[in-house]
């Protein structure tokens, strides 16, 4: 639903662009629920919950790509948004329909994106 606050996991290893994230969730009146730049973190507050819905960067420092992350939000039912820069390969299948938010980010691209991830679930 538009306008619905929403607590949110952000998946990125980039400070300085999960803070202006963080920023961006907040002054939207979403709180975020938890911020971390990997894969096993993320696996683990994934496993934890407490959160609406993710924002995944695709590509991490670390050398891996947060497909297992994507894999265990589906399964759990939880929606999710991809954030890429649009230098890495199209996702997997089963993520084709995930929506895709665009680095850099912009304070207006990010409702609808979350919007739309949090729609195809119940859709």
């Amino acid at each position: 639903m538009p306008g619905t606050s929403r607590s949110v996991l952000i998946v990125e290893d980039e400070p300085l662009i999960a803070m202006m994230l963080e920023d961006f969730l907040e002054s939207l009146g979403h709180k975020v629920a938890g911020t971390c730049d990997g894969v096993d973190e993320a696996l683990d507050l994934v496993a934890a919950g407490g959160f609406d819905v993710a924002i995944l960067d695709v590509s991490l420092k670390d050398g891996r790509q947060v497909w297992p992350v994507a894999d265990r939000l589906r399964d759990a039912g939880t929606p999710f948004v991809l954030a890429t820069g649009g230098h890495v390969d199209p996702p997997p299948a089963q993520h084709a329909d995930a929506p895709v938010l665009a680095k850099p980010y912009t304070i207006d691209a990010i409702e609808p994106a979350l919007d739309r991830a949090c729609g195809e679930l119940n859709a």
